[in-house]
């Protein structure tokens, strides 16, 4: 006869959930040097108009799409991808914030927000043993994942209004500069085994200062000078374009398993 009750298995600490980030495709990097681009433009195009309006645009947008994003029960281009441009919209206020708002030299805030990357990145591998995308399956790495994203946006914003302004180099040589930059990790990763999570941070943080480059160059005096109302507006309908075609694949395909 046994004397001691059967102990129940001790509940895991965070609950499993689908990956509901996009995947590293080639329409993955695509959109996200577009919504990096987006969100420099509309940023300054906010800023300019109001102050107050940037503002609460950047802190209710943010709020909203990584609310829904978090809801979700599985990855819905839709929600993602409004989730990127929000958080594109927020670290750019951010990293403008810290410069022109508090005065820090641009070296100061590149610094910091690098700190900032290394400090989420360091803190999510010491507590979950792994940075990879492929394993965001806890809540918990959910917020890893978005706190790192933020971060690398500000981190972008922050770099390339180093080098073009403060290093003197200019919107477009900024922007060739960070195009072959970007190239370094995957040649590593290809031909001298760089591990393939560091790669995709490594080209994941590239990303942000030359989306953001490329966006100055197209709105800005100094480049085509089209404005950046107009660059905000034509990458938005590319943006909802390339979306569209995604969330259109997805409901498709699962339509697919479903006959299967």
């Amino acid at each position: 006869m046994l004397t001691h009750a059967v102990q129940p298995l001790p509940r895991p600490t965070t609950r499993r959930v689908q990956v509901k980030v996009a995947q590293a495709t080639g329409a993955f990097w695509v959109l996200k040097l577009l919504t990096t681009g987006m969100g420099e433009s509309a940023s300054d195009f906010l800023g300019e108009k109001s102050l107050l309006l940037a503002g609460l645009v950047g802190v209710l947008g943010l709020a909203v799409t990584l609310t829904l994003q978090f809801r979700a029960d599985r990855y819905r281009p839709a929600v993602y991808w409004s989730a990127v441009v929000m958080v594109a919209v927020f670290g750019t206020m951010a990293a403008d914030g810290l410069g022109q708002g508090l005065g820090l030299p641009l070296a100061v805030t590149t610094i910091g927000c690098a700190s900032a990357v290394a400090a989420c990145l360091g803190a999510w591998y010491a507590v979950e043993g792994t940075l990879s995308v492929h394993q965001v399956t806890t809540r918990r790495r959910e917020a890893f994942y978005w706190a790192t994203v933020l971060c690398t946006f500000a981190l972008g914003t922050a770099l390339g209004d180093l080098t073009a302004f403060r290093l003197g180099l200019g919107l477009l040589p900024s922007a060739v500069l960070f195009a072959v930059a970007i190239v370094v990790p995957w040649l590593l990763w290809r031909f001298a085994r760089l591990n393939g999570v560091a790669a995709f941070w490594a080209a994941y943080v590239l990303t942000r200062p030359l989306g953001a480059s490329l966006a100055d160059w197209a709105g800005k005096r100094d480049g085509l000078g089209l404005g950046d109302g107009i660059v905000t507006l034509l990458v938005l309908l590319v943006v909802a374009a390339v979306v569209a075609w995604l969330q259109w694949s997805a409901s498709r395909d699962r339509v697919r398993a479903g006959d299967e």
